[in-house]
């Protein structure tokens, strides 16, 4: 059977002046492929490996060229266009991908690039959707402590932000872990913070608090001298504004004051941290 959406081995079925007749071999089913994809030494009966699509007609079609995204894959594509009923992907072929309205997350921006899987909308032609949680893997490689690279596909405001790890597995990053705006189909790099018990790994752009103390510890001493050897903020200080001041959460930043007061480089005030003369 011919496999829409997916590179195959077909047969030659049949040669003109306009291109070949491909067939499965199986149930008869056979395929276009234009004469400006062919070579001249191609004959009936030789096999040949296309990727199978459909054109705006709804007939099936063939292609030698490479595309960027195959059926039960993952790929990053970048908008060609947006309208009100949807946006148009660039994945190698002429025709470009449609990505409906109903399949999109967030606001999507001609030249923005999306995180994207095939499927086959209820018209029978190859569509795109960015609802590709169910593709991902919760069986990573990866353990706590571990650097790992992925790519935003979804934003909750209230959860955090979805992140396809090596553009395979699950991650998250926790709403406390956000120190600035993601963008849909940004590429992020950070540390797994812990595995769940589903399998799905919390990330962190934070190394362990052993590997990064000194530098919090290092970045406040170096704020403190330039704010005149003050700082209003401490224990009391809300997490958000040490968050939008720093870059770190409460917790780092307690840990990091700590670390200072022990080696009595500040005093601890009422109204902040203050640089010891």
């Amino acid at each position: 059977m011919i496999r829409l959406g997916e590179r195959q081995s077909l047969q030659i079925l049949k040669k003109t002046n306009e291109g070949l007749f491909l067939s499965d071999s199986v149930d008869g089913q056979n395929v276009f492929l234009p004469a400006a994809e062919t070579e001249e030494e191609m004959k009936a009966g030789d096999s040949i490996e296309v990727f199978v699509y459909k054109d705006n007609r709804q007939n099936l079609l063939s292609t030698t060229k490479q595309t960027r995204l195959e059926m039960g894959g993952i790929a990053l594509l970048s908008v060609k266009s947006v309208t009100d009923f949807g946006a148009f992907l660039e994945w190698g072929l002429d025709k470009d991908l449609f990505l409906p309205f109903k399949e999109q997350r967030g606001t999507i921006k001609e030249g923005a690039r999306v995180l994207v899987k095939l499927y086959v909308d209820k018209s029978g032609r190859l569509c795109a959707t960015m609802k590709i949680s169910n593709t991902l893997s919760s069986e990573s490689p990866f353990k706590e402590g571990d650097a790992v690279w992925g790519t935003v596909y979804d934003i909750n405001p209230e959860m955090g932000a979805f992140i396809a790890v090596s553009n395979l597995y699950h991650g998250m990053v926790p709403k406390r872990e956000m120190f600035k705006i993601f963008q849909m189909g940004e590429k992020i790099e950070a540390w797994v913070d812990s595995a769940r018990e589903d399998g799905k790994l919390n990330l962190t752009f934070r190394k362990k608090a052993y590997a990064t103390m000194d530098g919090d510890a290092d970045m406040l001493l170096e704020e403190l001298k330039k704010n005149g050897g003050f700082l209003p903020f401490n224990d009391s200080s809300e997490p958000d504004e040490i968050r939008d001041r720093f870059g770190m959460s409460k917790r780092a930043f307690n840990r990091a004051v700590g670390r200072l007061f022990k080696q009595h480089m500040i005093d601890l005030e009422d109204g902040g941290i203050r640089l010891k003369q």
